[in-house]
């Protein structure tokens, strides 16, 4: 992966990327590293490899191994919520189908980097945890978003509960389909997915 950009002023000739620009291709390469390998396996020594840098240098931009893996799975948790936004516009079940299409497809192209934000959530890490329920809280709070047109339920606090219970659940759906995706067809999945927060409040009433 290149650290610099190729400048148009002559051949050959390279332009310095800002500290800023260059951590932050150096957090999407750990992203897309993260697609097919878990964090345990996304070592100082295998992304500096990768990336055609020095250790020193990514000492120099995230301190230590954790703080490293941190950022990672901080601009990946980014990443997810970015791809998942539903439209603004249409009716509110097409946009929470839209949404949990997304969702899926992601997990589906970053299957090891998503478990590794699930796995980090539940190992202790204090950080890890912050930036799982971060990125689920967004996910779920665009349910209830005043700027979108119209609403699939009330703003309650128990809706609101019950969102991040039906969250929980797709998580859980979409990684046990992840291990065997035969079973059961990927329409199915993503109709149960889309329908069942509705269904869950509707029952309630």
């Amino acid at each position: 992966m290149a650290l610099v950009t190729t400048s148009t002023a002559k051949p050959g000739a390279r332009s310095r990327l800002s500290p800023e620009e260059r951590r932050a291709q150096l957090l999407q390469l750990g992203v897309r590293m993260l697609a097919t390998r878990s964090l345990d396996e996304l070592s100082i020594d295998v992304f500096a490899e990768e990336a055609g840098v020095s250790r020193g240098l990514l000492y120099h931009y995230f301190g230590n191994k954790q703080d490293f893996h941190e950022a990672v799975v901080r601009y990946a948790a980014d990443d997810l919520i970015a791809q998942t936004a539903p439209p603004v516009d249409g009716d509110p079940l097409e946009r929470l189908s839209v949404s949990v299409t997304a969702y899926l497809t992601y997990v589906e192209n970053n299957y090891e980097g998503y478990l590794s934000l699930v796995k980090g959530a539940m190992s202790g890490n204090e950080t890890m945890r912050a930036i799982y329920e971060e990125a689920r809280a967004t996910l779920t709070d665009r349910i209830f978003r005043e700027d979108a047109q119209g609403e699939i339920v009330d703003d309650t606090p128990l809706n609101r509960l019950l969102a991040r219970g039906w969250a929980a659940m797709c998580e859980q759906l979409v990684l046990e389909w992840m291990k065997e995706p035969g079973a059961v067809s990927r329409t199915e999945l993503l109709s149960v997915m889309a329908v069942s927060f509705p269904a869950l409040v509707a029952a309630l009433d």
